[in-house]
């Protein structure tokens, strides 16, 4: 014979399993939660991206209207405000002053991975190490003067400098651009930049030179630790003990063992 199910059940229904709420686990207070190291500081170097940018577009623009605009490479010269500002077209082979200038094709693109590598350890070197603002301005300058030097090989095989500076009796025989001008103002800058001061340590203290520890001393008639409590008898002094009066409260206050009443 099958059981019968029981009332108000329908068939084949399980019975309910109590649901059992999951323990909650106790959240680490935040003093006691581990801090991870800062990381570097990133939103800095959107300084640096935005001199080297505004840098490089400058550079370009310039170059591009004195040489395709101007047409100052067939021209060769012109007198802006003499002697002090006038243009004068040089193509520079080398670096800074006409340096390692040399008609071979190699040397152009080593030229140019060496410029791309300063750039490249400029920027990893300043986003790694946090600097300043003055810092950041001055590797932008570098960064965005190198770059656009490098435009200038890979387009025309040589930098393109165009601005000439003398004084009255004496002729300045060098050219130069705006891409040079960064370049020096921002390896000046990086050098010459304020260091951050070290911070004040407070001088570590001596042994045994501090406070002296005072431990509790424990009332009159207070039990010590381990200690059963006794009352508190005062000490006879010399002269009491010959007192009969004074003797006999004394031997009141013990019972027949001797031991405190």
């Amino acid at each position: 014979m099958a059981r019968a199910p029981q009332k108000g059940a329908p068939k084949g229904a399980a019975p309910k399993a109590s649901r059992a709420a999951p323990p909650r686990t106790a959240t680490p207070p935040r003093a006691a939660r581990s801090q991870q190291p800062d990381a570097p500081h990133r939103s800095g170097m959107r300084l640096v991206a935005w001199v080297a940018a505004a840098i490089f577009v400058l550079d370009q623009a310039l170059k591009y209207l004195v040489v395709h605009v101007m047409q100052l490479d067939r021209v060769r010269e012109i007198d802006v405000l003499p002697p002090w500002l006038n243009l004068r077209m040089a193509w520079n082979q080398g670096v800074n002053f006409g340096l390692f200038s040399s008609d071979q094709e190699v040397m152009r693109w080593v030229l140019v991975g060496i410029a791309v590598a300063i750039c490249i350890w400029v920027w990893i070197w300043v986003w790694r190490a946090a600097l300043g603002r003055f810092a950041r301005v001055a590797a932008g300058l570098l960064i965005g003067g190198a770059l656009g030097n490098v435009v200038d090989r890979i387009l025309y095989g040589a930098v393109a400098d165009f601005l000439n500076m003398s004084v009255p009796g004496w002729q300045n025989p060098f050219s130069f651009n705006v891409a040079d001008i960064a370049i020096f103002a921002g390896a000046i800058g990086l050098v010459l930049m304020p260091q951050p001061r070290p911070e004040a340590t407070p001088p570590a203290r001596k042994r045994g030179t501090g406070a002296p520890r005072v431990r509790p001393a424990h009332s009159k008639g207070a039990a010590a630790p381990g200690k059963p409590h006794e009352p508190f008898l005062p000490q006879p002094r010399q002269g009491d003990l010959f007192d009969k009066s004074k003797q006999a409260s004394r031997d009141q206050a013990r019972d027949g063992d001797g031991k405190p009443g």
